[in-house]
């Protein structure tokens, strides 16, 4: 049974990204890093309604060391066959968006995938994939080009003290300074939300 200040993180986790969606434009064209089973794809196409969701994720294991305790990729998943399986189980679950050109699976990692979109085509950006800082800061480099004037660059687990050496944090607080006006913050909580400048 989850102990109770568990059960509080993740009813608190799940508040915060329920107001993240709600600040995602709708009828837009967003990007999701990091997939895994689909859970947020779904509550994204429910909630915001996009005319286009890209989903970016590589559905790789991870065998290196480092990764033993990863939810996605390492612990959770058995090997490169349970991986593919969990591929397959999301093309299922969205095969009527898929056909109906709402969902885009991209099977890459997302610097893969960042260079198939134009600057200034999307309406914002989800960020959850590695949450390693260097992967964090290449997902918010890479794709903060690609968000138009006025959109949205967002993500998971900002005030996860600890998790990843707090890679989440540090990589978006880089970002805020490297980038100085490019983005300003809407809200850094659990969730990070952050508008570009027009």
């Amino acid at each position: 049974m989850p102990r109770l200040g568990d059960r509080l993180r993740q009813t608190r986790h799940c508040l915060e990204r329920a107001r993240l969606l709600r600040r995602l434009p709708k009828r837009s064209v967003g990007v999701e890093i990091g997939v895994w089973a689909g859970d947020l794809s779904a509550s994204i196409l429910r909630a915001v309604r996009p005319t286009r969701l890209h989903l970016v994720d590589p559905w790789a294991f991870a065998p290196d060391e480092g990764y033993q305790q990863a939810w996605y990729g390492g612990a959770r998943a058995g090997g490169q066959a349970e991986m593919d399986e969990v591929y397959e189980r999301v093309l299922q679950r969205f095969e009527t968006e898929i056909a109906d050109g709402v969902v885009v699976i991209h099977r890459s990692p997302s610097a893969e995938a960042a260079a198939r979109f134009e600057d200034a085509s999307l309406d914002w950006v989800y960020v959850d994939g590695n949450h390693l800082y260097e992967y964090v800061w290449a997902d918010l480099e890479l794709f903060a080009p690609k968000v138009r004037p006025g959109g949205l660059l967002a993500g998971d687990d900002y005030g996860a003290a600890g998790w990843w050496h707090d890679g989440v944090r540090r990589a978006v607080d880089r970002f805020l300074v490297t980038d100085a006006g490019a983005y300003e913050p809407v809200f850094l909580s659990d969730q990070f939300l952050l508008r570009r400048g027009l």
